[in-house]
């Protein structure tokens, strides 16, 4: 089965790190030494309530019932609600500060895992789907605070408890405890086989569900597009086919979990046999031998202790389910933080240059995929405050030149310099700091029009934030609307019409006072009435600046001091439109 269900090579390479995950997940748990230390301390404590349940048991029953006295019983008793009071306020506290530990140690793990998608290269993005991120950052760090809820750390507590039980066990009978005991090296044997197969399927699910959550992601934001051609229905196949996937993974699990309870039972009942079948002839002293007798207290005791025994035992089966899948978990989360960007600021930084805006690219050779270059040794400059446009076929390069600018990528061969510094040499965040892209496809964030041009800049007052919007014209809609720049942006934007999101988009860029701009076919998606209007904007913008415009539409490219025309990748002309023409 499972050679026809089959691993992706992504999953299957990371195999069983179950002493790493600890690791890992312990950098974590430190921090918080306070809440761990309580949790810890209490264990060995709820561990004595429960163990001596059942010596009170005994001694109640030896003393009291079995000599038929009530003298002393009330004591006992007394006694063994202390203990049982004692179990359950100390295990509350327990599993209050192990939850404590959890929520806290995760909401760091979250935010760092956060931060390791924020600091990845382009490139990362492009070999991974959202969905599959997604997937890391929610579901697969529930599945681990799952395992704290399942009582994980209580394993401790629970291994503690069946030391101690063993420990009572062999010093009131042996020879009862061994025969008791018999059947725990085949369940240790048996449950080792099914760790192994467990965790198969365990990394199985991980898998599938981050594919289908790639998948819903994908298709539910080209809903619309589905809708358009009628897909629905192969749609809907399509999801099927991955769905059924995914249960069936769960499906072999669930067998394999059914399979360890049913064993665990199983041996509980053949202990508590032997127990019955052993105890009652030493009971009886029908074994022959009155020194090896036992007291009908002590019977009890021992039936009481063996139940408890294996209360942990069936416990562990459920938790093992839990506590597997979280290890898997684990695995695709801290692999996900090991990996490390393409793209890095140098550990030996440049001295910051001057702001000058200039942009050299100097033989930059660069492809996405081996053997498929897309810039072919290209070379210009770009002077302060020129303006150059860059026309070009579809698949011509012109968009990789800006991505380069920005360092989303590196280059193969050549360098590109801005104000005479390599990018390699830069700063990142100081780097896209002087360069401000506007795109074709605009982004817009739920919140407020206000907190879409800031976008996260503080410094950027309401006067600069206003004179913005009002140099390219979206000042006229957004003092339209009800709660003017305070009004809500719903997700990506899908409450305002195209036009209105590119207008965001340039006030956004000219809030932000680049030195460099560049302009990605920012008019190519609004009507003449907006283009006019961006337009104007747009020369307003480029006064001081440097800017670099791929553009097709004529107005946009005859106002250039210079055009540079691609070709495959390969730059074949540079001037200016009188020239061109």
């Amino acid at each position: 089965m499972s050679e026809r269900i089959g691993i992706a090579p992504e999953e299957a390479i990371l195999g069983t790190r179950d002493l790493a995950m600890a690791r890992a997940m312990w950098r974590y748990l430190a921090p918080h030494k306070a809440i761990l230390s309580l949790a810890l301390v209490l264990l060995p404590a709820v561990s004595a309530f429960q163990l001596v349940q059942p010596w009170i048991l005994k001694h109640a029953i030896d003393q009291c019932v079995a000599a038929g006295t009530t003298n002393g019983l009330a004591l006992w008793a007394a006694a063994y609600a202390a203990a049982v009071v004692g179990e359950f306020t100390l295990l509350y506290w327990q599993t209050v500060a192990t939850m404590e530990l959890a929520q806290r140690s995760l909401a760091d793990l979250r935010v760092d895992v956060f931060r390791k998608v924020e600091s990845m290269d382009t490139a990362f993005f492009d070999r991974n789907p959202v969905g599959r991120l997604v997937t890391r950052m929610t579901t697969d760090i529930d599945v681990i605070q799952e395992m704290f809820a399942a009582g994980a750390i209580t394993m401790v507590m629970d291994a503690l408890t069946l030391v101690g039980i063993v420990g009572i066990l062999f010093s009131m009978n042996a020879k009862l405890t061994l025969a008791a005991m018999a059947t725990l090296p085949v369940m240790g044997l048996l449950t080792d086989f099914f760790r192994r197969r467990t965790r198969v399927y365990y990394r199985l699910i991980r898998e599938r569900i981050a594919r289908i959550n790639s998948w819903l992601q994908e298709s539910i934001t080209g809903m619309s597009v589905i809708q358009l051609f009628t897909a629905e229905d192969r749609m809907a196949a399509d999801f099927g086919e991955r769905n059924e996937a995914y249960r069936e993974a769960n499906h072999w699990s669930n067998i394999y979990e059914a399979a360890l309870f049913s064993m665990v039972e199983a041996v509980s009942s053949i202990s508590t046999a032997a127990i019955l079948w052993y105890g009652a002839g030493l009971v009886t002293g029908s074994g022959g031998n009155a020194a090896e007798a036992v007291s009908f207290g002590t019977l009890v005791a021992f039936m009481e202790y063996v139940n408890r025994f294996f209360i942990p035992v069936r416990d562990f089966s459920t938790k093992y389910a839990v506590v597997q899948s979280a290890l898997t978990a684990c695995e695709k989360v801290f692999g996900l933080l090991e990996q490390q960007p393409r793209v890095q600021t140098p550990e030996h930084l440049a001295p910051v240059p001057a702001r000058e805006g200039t942009i050299e690219f100097d033989d930059v050779w660069f492809s996405y995929l081996p053997g498929e270059p897309v810039l072919k040794g290209v070379s210009f400059r770009i002077a302060r405050g020129e303006h150059v446009a860059i026309v070009g076929a579809t698949g011509s390069g012109k968009t990789t030149l800006t991505k380069l600018l920005a360092r989303f990528y590196d280059v193969e061969r050549g360098r590109i310099l801005v104000d005479g510094v390599d990018v390699k040499q830069w700063d990142l965040p100081a780097l896209r700091r002087r360069i401000t892209t506007v795109l074709q496809d605009v982004y817009l964030f739920s919140g407020t029009a206000a907190e879409n041009i800031r976008l996260g800049r503080d410094d950027i007052g309401d006067d600069a934030l206003h004179a913005a919007a009002k140099a390219v014209h979206a000042d006229r809609f957004l003092e339209r609307l009800p709660d003017g720049y305070d009004s809500a942006v719903r997700e990506r934007g899908s409450n305002f019409s195209t036009g209105q999101r590119q207008l965001l988009s340039f006030a956004r860029a000219l809030a932000w006072q680049p030195e460099i701009l560049v302009l990605d076919e920012a008019t190519s998606s609004v009507d003449h009435e907006t283009e006019d209007l961006i337009q104007d904007a747009m020369r307003r913008m480029q006064q001081g600046r440097t800017s670099l415009v791929i553009a097709h539409r004529l107005a946009t490219i005859e106002d250039a001091d210079r055009i540079l025309v691609l070709h495959h990748g390969v730059l074949r002309e540079s001037g200016t439109h009188q020239e061109l023409l």
